[in-house]
């Protein structure tokens, strides 16, 4: 689509030059309009309702200050309490914590867990979607983040102020909330080992980096949990649109790693790797578009790991009652 330029783009990335008529012609095919549904959970509203509405359960709780003091009696029948936070239910939704402090500890929680390479299958999921919901929380209340922001490590506190820059950005290209629900079916992502094959041989074949495609699959289809196509007719997992994918496709359209390299290939025909922000640009003519991808992206490049957490955001989509959760399996009844 062609969007305005976002009056809050940051001027580092808004020299964007001139895309050439062929390559400004094609963009049209690359449309990001299935950001109705993914920009919500970038960091927009919190959910507050699924599609079908499992039972919400929080599972993070601060420790209380002060243990009421047993009598002689119950001392001598209690079974000892254990000394650790009992751990998460990760069969369960995940519930992001209501106030700042509690926030603060959460996000420090799963961040470290996203980095930690013993953390995998369930867990990795389940914290995966957890991180989304929280910056989903300081989205809404964004005055929290003066609290929160400081009491988060060092190590972690940039990744995540980025995070929320770039949902910041996306949530500025907010259309009219749809009225009907969408003609998709949501299936589980391609396994993180899988993915990264398909951005790491796209980078090698094009230059592309990796974790640029890595930030467009976000965006555009939450990492292909999305099929079906979009409000302006475009495809498969990278959303094409079909005289586009004539043009830079091979293979299969609805096949994640062809489209993957097709992605990069049409990247490479708009200024990639030479000029990132151009190219990004062609892909969906919006400066907050773009902005956002590169935020995503450097994440990414600081630290490969955070791909982790991205890999598990689930994909919410935006009613007049308030955005619902479309999890595996959802499909238009």
């Amino acid at each position: 689509m062609d969007s305005p330029d976002c009056h809050n783009a940051k001027p580092r990335r808004s020299q964007l030059g001139v895309v050439s008529r062929s390559v400004r012609q094609s963009a049209k095919g690359i449309c990001c309009a299935l950001l109705a549904a993914t920009v919500v959970a970038c960091g927009g509203a919190a959910p507050v309702a699924t599609a079908p509405t499992p039972t919400a359960t929080i599972h993070y709780t601060p420790e209380p200050t002060e243990t009421p003091r047993a009598t002689a009696a119950a001392r001598a029948t209690e079974v000892p309490a254990p000394t650790a936070t009992p751990a998460p239910d990760y069969t369960a939704l995940p519930v992001a914590a209501e106030d700042p402090a509690s926030l603060a500890k959460q996000i420090t929680m799963v961040e470290t867990g996203l980095r930690d390479p013993n953390v995998t299958g369930a867990q990795l999921k389940w914290l995966g979607h957890l991180q989304q919901l929280t910056y989903g929380r300081l989205a809404d209340y964004p005055k929290w983040r003066d609290e929160v922001l400081p009491a988060l490590p060092e190590t972690i506190r940039g990744a995540v102020a980025s995070g929320l820059e770039a949902g910041d950005q996306l949530r500025t290209m907010h259309g009219a909330i749809p009225k009907v629900l969408p003609d998709w079916k949501i299936v589980e992502a391609a396994p993180i080992e899988d993915l990264m094959s398909y951005y790491k041989e796209a980078q090698a074949q094009f230059g592309v980096p990796w974790y640029y495609l890595a930030a467009i699959h976000l965006v555009e289809t939450r990492m292909g949990r999305i099929r079906g196509l979009s409000s302006a007719g475009a495809q498969g997992p990278m959303q094409f649109m079909p005289a586009t994918w004539a043009m830079y496709g091979r293979g299969d359209v609805n096949d994640t790693h062809d489209a993957i390299l097709g992605a990069a290939r049409y990247l490479v025909a708009a200024g990639a790797p030479g000029n990132m922000p151009k190219a990004l640009f062609a892909y969906n003519h919006s400066n907050a578009y773009v902005n956002a991808l590169i935020d995503y992206a450097d994440v990414m490049k600081n630290d490969p790991m955070a791909y982790r957490g991205y890999h598990g955001w689930q994909v919410y989509y935006p009613t007049l009652d308030g955005p619902i959760l479309m999890p595996v399996g959802w499909i238009k009844q």
